[in-house]
């Protein structure tokens, strides 16, 4: 039995079940896959389509006339392909979706449709978006109603996603569904939304063709939710800060609508009364800095008698005119004559809203319930180890360590984690090292200097003896006093257990 489909407007026919899974068939039999696929365009191929240059990958296919060499052609190229090289295919069917189009003796993608491989979890299949912008530096206009493809956002998203098992999960903004595609392989239950109906049907088809049970639902934010309750949502919202458009119109995947950065404000804001108790929300987005406002007070209002803990992480930061230039590029504006008139306008909007820069980050809220919520802001552009999502799905215990009492700090046993090495620097020939570290090597790569004194107590954890045992111990061995050793050792461990580098046995 099909699963009941969202009422939503389509580019073509609605493919049935029976349809899709002979689609699926289809490529598996001919190798349209993710490694088959790797191989076919060989290491120069994929670099260069990282590059939006098909030029490596068509000269590495040259001769095969073969039906995943003609796919490759169709959807990654954006290729015209004899009909008969792809006669395996069902191309009535996929013509009649709007996947393509057939013109004689010729076939054309319309839509791009690509293997996705995510051995890790087993989120791998297929996803369908709209073609590629900009292929071999060709500058389009991009429609109003575009769909994004597997970007590199959207991939930063899934690998700060938390990865543990949970009861339900919501992906706001679903675009063509690479989101819902990992949450439902640790979801017992996942929900798809979009404001945007050709991004549904696309996603339809994605999850259809990548066997992923989702329920999709059309409309804004929270909207479609209805009382529903979750235990993650992730989101990688419309947060660009365009001004209005002349003509009314706005691109839907990047352009929510709202003045400034209220998109995510209105995110953030709403989403307590959609999580469960200790669930969690994970944004990819931008916020402004106005004025001379630091921006971690503005967005701590966000939050304000909610009790809720938030984690913002400023990965890059980049001034007005930076902004504006990247955003117009990417809507195709490049050498056209609405450049500079556009960019005047967006300057003209920064100014009357007053912002000065913009900044571009995670922003995670977790509904831990405590009396006093945890707010935390950083800048972090260092480079960071991927995926990081066991790091945040660990964040909120860490927190709670971190804020232990003394006295229940002292009594605890902790140990160094299992992916931090000691690192220790100096002169040659010298007594003792200049500088001792504790360095992670996964999540953050966060970093830690010890002392002689801290780097003991800390040496010393390894989950035998508790905290107050080794600063008693190391106190007697060095001669100092064990209060003022508490002073230095104390802020140095809560710092440790917050960023995961030291945790409970």
């Amino acid at each position: 039995m099909e699963r009941p489909r969202a009422k939503i407007a389509t580019m073509g026919r609605h493919l049935t079940a029976h349809e899709i899974e002979q689609v699926r068939n289809t490529f598996i039999d001919i190798g349209y896959l993710t490694d088959p696929v790797m191989a076919a365009i060989g290491e120069s191929g994929q670099r260069g389509l990282a590059r939006n240059a098909t030029t490596p990958a068509s000269r590495t296919l040259a001769g095969r006339t073969d039906p995943l060499a003609g796919a490759i052609r169709l959807w990654l190229l954006q290729q015209p392909v004899p009909v008969e090289q792809l006669a395996s295919l069902p191309l009535a069917t996929l013509a009649e979706a709007g996947l393509v189009s057939l013109d004689g003796s010729t076939v054309r993608a319309l839509a791009d449709v690509r293997p996705y491989g995510s051995p890790d979890d087993g989120a791998s299949g297929w996803t369908v978006s709209d073609l590629t912008p900009g292929l071999d530096k060709v500058i389009t206009r991009t429609r109003s109603d575009y769909v994004l493809g597997v970007s590199p956002a959207s991939i930063s998203l899934t690998q700060m996603t938390i990865p543990t098992h949970v009861g339900s999960a919501l992906d706001m903004g679903c675009g063509c569904g690479v989101q819902s595609l990992h949450l439902s392989r640790h979801a017992d239950r996942v929900v798809a939304t979009d404001i945007n109906p050709r991004a549904l049907q696309m996603a339809e088809l994605t999850f259809g063709l990548s066997h992923a049970d989702v329920d999709i639902r059309e409309g804004s934010l929270y909207e479609p939710t209805g009382d529903d309750t979750f235990d993650l949502i992730v989101t990688n919202p419309p947060y660009v800060m365009a001004p209005p458009s002349p003509n009314g119109q706005r691109l839907v995947y990047r352009e929510g609508g709202f003045s400034g950065d209220g998109l995510v404000e209105a995110v953030v804001r709403g989403a307590p009364a959609h999580l469960n108790d200790g669930g969690t929300l994970q944004v990819l987005a931008n916020w402004a800095h106005m004025g001379d406002q630091p921006w971690s007070e503005r967005l701590a209002t966000w939050v304000e008698g909610t009790g809720c803990d938030l984690w913002v992480v400023e990965r890059e930061h980049l001034d007005v005119y930076e902004y504006i230039e990247t955003w117009l590029t990417d809507a195709g504006l490049d050498g056209s004559a609405q450049w500079r008139p556009r960019y005047d306008e967006w300057l003209s909007y920064f100014d009357t809203l007053n912002v000065t820069g913009v900044s571009l980050g995670w922003i995670t809220l977790t509904k831990a319930g405590r009396d006093e919520p945890d707010l935390s802001f950083e800048e972090w552009p260092w480079q960071v180890a991927q995926p990081i999502g066991e790091t945040m799905a660990q964040r909120s215990q860490a927190v709670t360590w971190a804020r232990l009492s003394d006295e229940d700090l002292l009594a605890g046993r902790w140990r160094i984690g299992p992916d931090v090495d000691n690192e220790t620097t100096g002169r040659p020939g010298a007594a003792d090292p200049e500088h001792i570290v504790l360095r992670q090597r996964r999540g953050l790569c966060r970093a830690v200097e010890m002392t002689t004194a801290s780097g003991g107590v800390l040496g010393a954890c390894d989950g035998e003896l508790t905290l107050g045992q080794i600063t008693s111990a190391v106190s007697a061995i060095l001669e100092v006093d064990h209060e003022d050793l508490l002073a230095e050792v104390l802020p140095l461990v809560r710092e440790c257990l917050r960023h995961g580098i030291l945790e409970a046995v």
